[in-house]
């Protein structure tokens, strides 16, 4: 019967970009454990390894739509890099307070003398996924 809606299962993965860049792994630590169709990962992962059984291998794309979603521009602004820390860096990720006390992450993308560009595209956003996982309990 394999993986169904409602299964708690326990997985090891690996999560790479296509150049075969590793993003996350659960080797070397516990295996990941989720509730199939409770929303707890992302939805192209799910359909993928429905009808799984323990022991099983395999390796699968997700493309970015059922993953994070394309990079949108909306989510990429500008502030006045007086505003940053001194010390920032290309590609360092920073916390955006807002007045509410909820506060996002955003990735420094762009940083000239005056102006920085910050982006609040998840890290993944507009990548196709690529996984390898291994079913190791399913309750």
């Amino acid at each position: 019967m394999g993986i169904k809606n409602g299964d708690k299962v326990k997985i090891h993965y690996t999560g790479m970009l296509e150049d075969g860049q590793v993003f996350d792994t659960s080797y070397g630590r516990q295996p990941l454990e989720f509730v199939v169709g409770a929303g707890q990962v992302i939805a192209g992962f799910e359909e993928e390894i429905m009808g799984l059984e323990v022991g099983d291998k395999k390796k699968f794309t997700i493309p970015y739509e059922k993953a994070y979603g394309p990079a949108r521009d909306d989510l990429k602004f500008s502030v006045q890099r007086s505003v940053l820390p001194e010390d920032v860096s290309i590609g360092d990720l920073l916390e955006v307070h807002q007045p509410d006390g909820n506060f996002f992450v955003v990735r420094v993308e762009e940083l000239g003398d005056e102006v920085a560009i910050l982006d609040a595209n998840h890290p993944l956003a507009g990548k196709n996924l690529v996984f390898e996982v291994e079913i190791v309990e399913i309750s």
